[in-house]
C-alpha cells in the first residue's frame, strides 16, 4: 500500500522546486562548461585539446553507466538524504576541480559530478512530481526541464565569457556556489519520507511495453540527434557558408528554439502525454532531414536549424514525463534507465557521426540522424497499432 505523507506549507513547495531547477541548470551547465572552455583548460593545465574533449565524453558515458546501478543502491534511502548528498558532491567536485592543478584531478572531480548527476536526475523528477498535485505534473517536468535547457543559452555562454575574463577556474568555483544554494534548500525544506511514499513514487499507468517503447524511443532520438548535432558547427560553416560570429549567433538561436519548444511542450503534456513525444520525434526528424536536403541554402538552414531546436529539449522532457506515467515498477528506476539511456544514445551518436564523417561529409551525418529519428518515429507507430493484450503490468498496491 503506497501511504500519501501530508504535503508541505507551500512556499515550502515552490522554494523546493526553484532549488530543484537551479540544481537542474548547474549540473547541465557543468556538463558542458568545458567545450567553451577548452583552450584555456587546455593551455592551463598543458594537455591537448582532444584530452580536455574527453571531460565532456567521460561525462556523459559515466552518467549513462551509472544512473541505474546507482538508483538501484539508493532505492531505500529517503529522498531529502540522497538529494543533500547528491548536491553536496556537486559542491565538493566543483571546488576540487576549480583547484585542479593537474588533469588526472580534473578528471576526477569530473567524474564525481557526473556520478551525482546520474542519480540527481533519477530521484528529482518523482520528488519535484510528487509535491504537487498529480494533474499538473506535465507543468512541473517543464519548468524543470526549461532549468535544464537553460544551462545552454545561458550557463554555458555565461560560463565561457566568466572563464575568457578571468581564468578558468573561475565558473568552476561559481557552479559549485549555485549548488550550495540548492543543497541549502533542500536541506532545510524537503520533507525526510521514504521513497515509496507519494502518488509520484510509482508509474500512474504502469506499461511494461509502453515503458520498452518510450526507452527505445528515446536512445533512438538521442544517438540520431547527436549524430550530427556534434558538428553543427562544421555543418553551417562548410555546407551552410556562414562566418564563425555569424555561427555563433546561430547556436544562440538554436538554443532558443529549444527553450521555447521545451516551453510549449510543458504546456501540452499533462493534455497530450503520448502526442507530445511522437511530434517531438517527429520535428526532429523534419529539422535533420531538412537540414541534410536544403542545408547549402542558408535560409533554409536557419529554418531548419530552428525547426531541429525545438524538438531537441522537447524529447527528453516527455520521455521523462512518459516514465512517469508507465513505469511497471518505482518512477525513480524507470527515470534511471530513461536518463542512462538517452546519454548512452548521445555517446553514440557523436561515435556514429566521427565514423561517417570522414566517409559521406558532414551532410550525411544529418541524414544518419534524421534516419534514426524516422526510425523512432516507425517505433511510436508500431506500438500504436498492435494490440495491447496482457502486456500491463498491475498497479503497486
Amino acid at each position: 500500500m503506497v501511504t500519501v505523507t501530508a504535503q508541505p506549507a507551500s512556499w515550502h513547495r515552490g522554494a523546493v522546486l526553484v532549488a530543484l531547477m537551479l540544481a537542474a541548470f548547474t549540473f547541465n551547465t557543468a556538463e558542458n562548461l568545458p567545450i567553451g572552455l577548452l583552450e584555456l583548460i587546455s593551455e592551463g593545465l598543458r594537455v591537448s585539446v582532444p584530452s580536455v574533449g574527453y571531460l565532456v565524453t567521460g561525462y556523459g558515458v559515466t552518467v549513462a553507466v551509472a544512473s541505474l546501478p546507482l538508483a538501484h543502491a539508493t532505492r531505500t534511502m529517503p529522498r531529502r538524504q540522497v538529494l543533500s548528498g547528491v548536491l553536496a558532491a556537486l559542491v565538493v567536485s566543483s571546488l576540487v576541480a576549480a583547484l585542479a592543478t593537474s588533469y588526472g584531478v580534473l578528471l576526477g572531480a569530473r567524474l564525481l559530478t557526473a556520478l551525482a548527476q546520474a542519480l540527481f536526475w533519477a530521484v528529482m523528477g518523482p520528488v519535484a512530481v510528487g509535491l504537487f498535485p498529480a494533474e499538473v505534473r506535465g507543468r512541473v517536468i517543464g519548468v524543470l526541464s526549461v532549468a535544464g535547457s537553460l544551462a545552454l543559452v545561458l550557463g554555458v555562454p555565461t560560463g565561457t565569457w566568466l572563464g575568457h575574463h578571468s581564468d578558468w577556474p573561475v565558473p568552476l568555483a561559481a557552479l559549485g556556489g549555485l549548488g550550495l544554494l540548492s543543497l541549502v534548500t533542500i536541506a532545510a525544506l524537503l520533507p525526510t519520507s521514504r521513497p515509496e511514499e507519494g502518488h509520484a513514487a510509482y508509474g500512474s499507468a504502469p506499461d511494461t511495453r509502453r515503458f520498452a517503447t518510450v526507452l527505445t524511443v528515446g536512445i533512438l532520438s538521442a544517438t540520431g540527434a547527436f549524430a550530427g548535432f556534434t558538428y553543427i558547427v562544421t555543418f553551417l560553416g562548410d555546407v551552410s557558408g556562414f562566418s564563425t560570429g555569424t555561427i555563433n549567433l546561430l547556436l544562440v538561436t538554436f538554443g532558443i528554439a529549444c527553450l521555447a519548444g521545451v516551453g510549449v511542450t510543458g504546456a501540452l503534456l499533462d493534455r497530450f502525454p503520448r502526442a507530445a513525444l511522437g511530434a517531438a520525434v517527429a520535428v526532429q526528424a523534419v529539422g535533420m532531414l531538412g537540414l541534410y536536403a536544403t542545408g547549402s541554402d542558408p535560409v533554409a538552414a536557419v529554418v531548419f536549424l530552428t525547426v531541429m531546436g525545438c524538438a531537441l529539449g522537447p524529447v527528453f522532457m516527455a520521455t521523462q514525463h512518459e516514465m512517469l506515467r508507465c513505469a511497471p515498477g518505482r518512477t525513480d528506476m524507470a527515470l534511471a534507465a530513461n536518463s542512462g539511456g538517452y546519454n548512452a544514445g548521445i555517446a553514440a551518436g557523436a561515435a556514429i557521426g566521427a565514423l561517417l564523417l570522414p566517409r559521406v561529409e558532414v551532410r550525411g551525418t544529418f541524414l544518419a540522424g534524421g534516419l534514426l529519428a524516422v526510425g523512432a518515429c516507425a517505433v511510436l507507430l508500431v506500438e500504436r497499432l498492435l494490440p495491447h493484450g496482457s502486456v500491463r503490468t498491475p498497479a503497486h498496491n
